[in-house]
């Protein structure tokens, strides 16, 4: 069993906005340590696996991460 909560429907559709207008986000999570980030990210992928959602993002040094939902603490949408 997952201790995963879904976050809301808004902002999951924020999330695929994002994605599909290719914008860029500042993205504040958690990773799996606890550990605190803050980055800028151009979100390119949402997944489920084993009833867990996942946000897929490249990091501006080209770096491919993943986050689960649940751990992001806030984002906004960049727009220039």
């Amino acid at each position: 069993m997952t201790d995963y909560k879904p976050i809301s429907c808004i902002d999951y559709s924020l999330l695929e906005e994002s994605i599909v207008l290719r914008r860029e986000l500042r993205l504040g999570w958690h990773d799996d340590d606890g550990r605190d980030h803050v980055e800028t990210v151009r979100p390119v992928d949402l997944q489920t696996r084993a009833s867990e959602e996942y946000l897929t993002f490249l990091c501006r040094n080209g770096q491919s991460r993943e986050v689960r939902l649940d751990r992001i603490v806030r984002f906004e949408a960049i727009t220039h």
